[in-house]
């Protein structure tokens, strides 16, 4: 008796090049993600579904992903699908493993949902969390400021647009977009500024009416990030800063705001943990995601009600989504399904 896996690496393409300021070179026009199945023998008519998103950034690739997956399956052993049996599962994953934030992010989805269908309420109930989310905004990538302003033109229903700067055009860029966008601008760097390019920017972001910065600096530039902060009215956003729950007590009195990720802590549980965590520290909260299947999206939204701020659009940057039973509402907002389990279906790809 036990729990087995199934676990499929798909390559999907994007509706338009995604980059970011420490894309590799050539890429942004793909992207890698893995989906798992997840069964458990007293159940054999249910299925889990999880999704774990590898960025070598963090150290992962599939391959990792598929070696370590059987030894996570076994040390969480037997399974209650309970919030107390998932907490547990949590933290034998988190014991066994440092890191591994999107293996471990698969599993603890696919056991969530899994753990909401034999139960037979959805997931967001389970946990006894509001179906009241913020909207999300939609992201553009890195090119050229006049490609930037198209897409930005035509995401302009969207509340809120985030814009990939950490280049050369950065400022054009910006300005070209609020040349057709009068709504907030969220500007993430992705560790792509120097001092000298924040001091620069700064000042013509307040004119602009960014309303954040994120991740200007490198992962552990708490230095420089602090300094920013200092200087800065808008909020810096930690991102690549703020991967696990212990990092959070490094950020303090640091940065105003934490961008918490399920493929980064671990999942649906950590991330929990996180947001509720960052807010007690009196951190401005906000959702991220990596380019992800509504199987990561739909699990990240699960937790939305936690944070002031979301940005879960990682499968409306794909130019055809593998699954089906995720609905965002005419006001940009994430509709929990009241299935039970995420209520979500993979159709293949």
């Amino acid at each position: 008796m036990g729990l087995t896996l199934r676990h499929e690496v798909l390559s999907l393409v994007l509706r338009d090049p995604f980059r970011i300021a420490r894309s590799d070179p050539g890429s942004g026009s793909r992207i890698t993600t893995v989906l798992v199945e997840l069964r458990d023998d007293r159940f054999p008519e249910l299925v889990g579904l999880g999704e774990g998103y590898p960025d070598h950034f963090y150290g992962e690739t599939p391959e990792t992903m598929a070696a370590v997956f059987p030894m996570l399956l076994d040390v969480i052993g037997s399974f209650e699908p309970t919030t107390t049996g998932l907490r547990d599962a949590e933290a034998r994953m988190a014991a066994a493993i440092r890191g591994a934030g999107a293996t471990r992010c698969a599993i603890d989805i696919a056991l969530h949902d899994l753990a909401g269908k034999v139960v037979g309420v959805p997931v967001h109930a389970l946990l006894g969390l509001s179906v009241d989310l913020p909207p999300t905004d939609f992201t553009i990538g890195i090119d050229a400021p006049e490609v930037v302003a198209e897409r930005a033109r035509r995401a302009a229903d969207f509340p809120a647009l985030k814009i990939k700067v950490g280049g050369p055009a950065d400022l054009a860029t910006l300005q070209a977009v609020r040349g057709v966008y009068a709504g907030p601008i969220r500007v993430d760097a992705n560790t792509g500024w120097t001092r000298a390019d924040a001091e620069a920017l700064l000042p013509e972001l307040v004119d602009l009416g960014v309303e954040l910065i994120e991740q200007p600096f490198g992962p552990r530039a708490y230095r420089d990030l602090g300094w920013l902060q200092e200087r800065s009215s808008l909020p810096i956003v930690a991102d690549e800063s703020c991967v696990l729950p212990e990092d959070l007590e490094a950020l303090r009195d640091v940065v105003a705001g934490i961008n918490v990720k399920l493929a980064k802590c671990g999942g649906i549980g950590p991330a929990q943990r996180m947001l509720s965590e960052g807010r007690e520290l009196g951190f401005r909260t906000f959702l991220g995601c990596m380019e992800e299947t509504s199987v990561g999206i739909a699990a990240s939204a699960v937790v939305g009600s936690l944070a002031e701020w979301i940005d879960l659009d990682g499968c409306l940057l794909l130019a055809d989504d593998p699954v089906d039973g995720l609905e965002l509402g005419p006001d940009k907002r994430w509709r929990l399904s009241e299935r039970p389990g995420l209520g979500l279906s993979y159709k293949g790809t």
